[in-house]
C-alpha cells in the first residue's frame, strides 16, 4: 500500500488565508465586545440619569422650591419631565409619552408617611420610564429616549464594520509580503536543492539556529544531503570493487584454466611418457581446484552481499581436530599445538574459516618460514590463534584487510588470491556468534579466532 501523496498547496496562500481568517474573527470578536460594552454602558447611564433627576426634584421639593423650578431642573439631555401636584395639576409635558404606568397610579403618601425613594426604571424598549412619589405628595414622571443611544451604537457598529474591511484589505497587502519573507529560506533550500540536482553536491544550508521550525527543517536536509553523499559513495565504491572483483577474477581464473588448457594440449599432441603426462595431469588437477576455490569463494561473496546468512550445520566439534586436518589439507610449514576444545559449530565452515587463515599465513611466511597454529579455551569461549613470521600487517591496516578485495603488497604473487578469504572467514565466524580479528605481533601477522564453545556437562 503506497503511502499517500504529499499536499502541494501554495504555502504562501494557505497561510496568507489562515491569518486573515483569524484577523477577521478577532475583529468580530472585537466588535461584539464593543458594541456589548458601550450599549450596556449607555443604557446604564442613561437609567442613572433618571434616578438622579428624581433625587434632584425631590431635593428641590424639600427645598421649596416650585414645582415650575422642579419640572425645569429635571428637563434636559434627552429627559422629559411631567410632574403632577396633589391637587391634580399638571406641569411640564412629554410628547409621544411611551408606554407607563398612568398617573394617578399607586398609592400618595398622607400626613406623617415618609417620602418615598424613586421608583425603579422601566425599560419599554424605545425609553427609560421612572415614575416616582415625591414628598409632597406629588407624581414625577420622567422619560429618557434610547434613539440617541440607538443612533449612537448604529454609527458605531458601521464604522467598526468600515474599519474591518479596511484592515482585512491592509492586512491582505501585508500578510502577502511578510509570508513571502518568512518563505525566503524555503526558496533557498528549492536552489540548493536544484543545484544539487545538477552535480553541485558539496552545497548546504547550515542554519544559524538550527531549533527553530525552519532551522531543524534546514539541518535534517542537510543531514540528507550527508546520508545521500555517502551512499552514493559507498555506491561508488561498490561498484568500483565489483569492476575490481570482476578484473581480479577474470585474471585468477584465466592463469589456471591456461595451465589446464597448455597441459592437455600437451598430452593430447605430444603424447609423451606416462610419468611426464601423470604430472601434467596432476598440474591440471590442482589449478582446477584453486580455480574452484577462487569460483566458491565469488559465491560466498554473492550470498553475504545479498545479505543471506550461511546456512550451518552445527555438531558438536573439536577445534584442535579440525584444525590439524586444515593444516593438512593447506600443506606447507604448519604446526599446530593446544588442547581438545568441544564447540557446537558447523565444522566444514569453521575448516573454511580455518584453510583460507592458513593459506595466507603459508603464502606469507614464504618457504622458508613457519606458521603456528594454538588451539585453547579462555573462558566461554574457544580461541584459535594463526601466527606466522612473514612481513606481517601493519597497524593501520588490520581492519581493512577484512574488506573485500584488499591484498597487501607483501601478499601479492601467483598465488596471492584476489582478496575474499579474510572477509569470508569473518562472516563466517560472526554467523557462528564468533570473530575473526588481526592482532598486534611483534613478529610476523597473528590472526585469532574466537567461536561459543559447547557448555560442559557435569
Amino acid at each position: 500500500m503506497s503511502e499517500p501523496g504529499l499536499a502541494t498547496a501554495s504555502l504562501r496562500r494557505r497561510l496568507g488565508l489562515r491569518v486573515l481568517a483569524l484577523l477577521a474573527v478577532l475583529l468580530v470578536l472585537l466588535g461584539f465586545t464593543v458594541d456589548l460594552v458601550l450599549g450596556a454602558n449607555l443604557r446604564s447611564d442613561l437609567r442613572q440619569r433618571l434616578v438622579d433627576r428624581a433625587e434632584i426634584a425631590q431635593t428641590l421639593v424639600d427645598q421649596g422650591r416650585s414645582d415650575e423650578e422642579v419640572v425645569s431642573a429635571v428637563t434636559g439631555d434627552t429627559v422629559q419631565a411631567r410632574l403632577e401636584t396633589a391637587d391634580g395639576d399638571e406641569v411640564g409635558q412629554i410628547a409621544d409619552p411611551p408606554a407607563a404606568p398612568a398617573p394617578g397610579q399607586g398609592p400618595r403618601p398622607g400626613p406623617g408617611v415618609p417620602a418615598p425613594t424613586p421608583g425603579a426604571v422601566l425599560d419599554t424598549g424605545d425609553a427609560y420610564v421612572l415614575r416616582a412619589e415625591l414628598s409632597d405628595g406629588s407624581q414625577l414622571t420622567l422619560v429618557a429616549d434610547q434613539g440617541p443611544i440607538t443612533d449612537a451604537v448604529t454609527q458605531l457598529r458601521w464604522i467598526l464594520l468600515l474599519g474591518s474591511a479596511v484592515t482585512l484589505l491592509l492586512a491582505a497587502a501585508l500578510v502577502n509580503v511578510a509570508v513571502g519573507s518568512g518563505l525566503r529560506p524555503l526558496g533557498r533550500m528549492t536552489a540548493l536543492a536544484r543545484s544539487i540536482t545538477s552535480g553541485d553536491r558539496g552545497r548546504r544550508l547550515r542554519p544559524d539556529r538550527p531549533h527553530t521550525e525552519l532551522g531543524s527543517t534546514a539541518a535534517a536536509f542537510d543531514d540528507m544531503l550527508d546520508e545521500l553523499e555517502g551512499a552514493e559513495r559507498t555506491a561508488r565504491r561498490a561498484e568500483a570493487g565489483m569492476r575490481d572483483l570482476l578484473g581480479d577474477a577474470a585474471h585468477e581464473l584465466r592463469t589456471p584454466l591456461a595451465a589446464v588448457q597448455a597441459s592437455v594440449e600437451t598430452v593430447l599432441r605430444s603424447d609423451p611418457p606416462r610419468d611426464r603426462r601423470e604430472e601434467l595431469l596432476a598440474g591440471a588437477v590442482r589449478e582446477l581446484q584453486r580455480s574452484a576455490r577462487l569460483v566458491g569463494d565469488l559465491l560466498d561473496v554473492a550470498r553475504l552481499d545479498s545479505g543471506d546468512a550461511p546456512a550451518l550445520h552445527r555438531r558438536t566439534s573439536d577445534l584442535l581436530d579440525l584444525a590439524r586436518r586444515s593444516a593438512d589439507r593447506v600443506g606447507g610449514p604448519v604446526a599446530v599445538t593446544g588442547d581438545p576444545v568441544p564447540a557446537d559449530v558447523d565444522p566444514d565452515r569453521v575448516g573454511q574459516v580455518l584453510d583460507n587463515l592458513l593459506r595466507n599465513a603459508v603464502r606469507a611466511a614464504g618457504p622458508a618460514g613457519a606458521v603456528r597454529v594454538q588451539v585453547g579455551r579462555v573462558g566461554e569461549e574457544a580461541q584459535v590463534d594463526v601466527t606466522d613470521d612473514g612481513p606481517g600487517v601493519p597497524a593501520d591496516q588490520r581492519e581493512r584487510v577484512f574488506d573485500r578485495l584488499v591484498r597487501l603488497d607483501a601478499a601479492r604473487g601467483r598465488d596471492g588470491g584476489a582478496g575474499l578469504g579474510l572477509p569470508i572467514a569473518r562472516a563466517l565466524a560472526r554467523a557462528h556468534g564468533g570473530e575473526v580479528s588481526c592482532e598486534p605481533a611483534a613478529r610476523g601477522a597473528h590472526f585469532r579466532v574466537r567461536l561459543p564453545v559447547t557448555p560442559l556437562t557435569g
